[in-house]
């Protein structure tokens, strides 16, 4: 069972730790289509199967990019072996505090599987006394040389 994120485990970054992969996971074409519906883009490249295959520039449907980077936090919490489920009002709580550089380098295929890889860039307090993490971030593609996504990814922690 995965143990909750809390400022303890959150403050025990230290830059140049290597947090590790997640499991795999499937991208299937019922995952992109949700995530069509909920960001209302009906880009027949990532949702219509034949299109795709017929017109596309890869050959069938690729998941949505904004999907990919979407799927961070998963990632990470299974990297990490951790759950988001904890209690705000006395444990605090953590929050994505953006993105410094990313780059979406390879579609990623609906059929194949994805994995992500972590490590800690950095650790600062802020005026706020909050822990910022930079974390270096790899989505892979199983089978592929080159990565889904790279990049740099902040988290922050807010004490109660």
């Amino acid at each position: 069972m995965a143990e909750a994120l809390t400022e303890q485990g959150f403050s025990l970054h230290k830059p140049g730790d290597v947090i590790g992969y997640s499991h795999w996971v499937l991208v299937d074409q019922q995952l992109i289509d949700q995530f069509g519906i909920a960001t209302i883009d009906d880009d027949p490249m990532h949702l219509d199967p034949q299109w795709a295959k017929d017109a596309g520039p890869f050959g069938g449907t690729i998941a949505f990019g904004f999907w990919t980077m979407s799927m961070l936090t998963h990632l990470f919490h299974s990297a990490s072996g951790t759950e988001p489920a904890r209690i705000p009002a006395r444990e605090g709580y953590y929050l994505n505090y953006g993105i410094d550089r990313l780059r979406l380098i390879n579609p990623v295929p609906v059929g194949s599987r994805i994995r992500g890889h972590f490590g800690v860039g950095d650790v600062r307090i802020d005026e706020k006394q909050r822990i910022i993490v930079t974390f270096d971030v790899t989505i892979e593609i199983e089978g592929e040389e080159r990565p889904a996504l790279v990049g740099k990814w902040l988290a922050i922690w807010v004490r109660p």
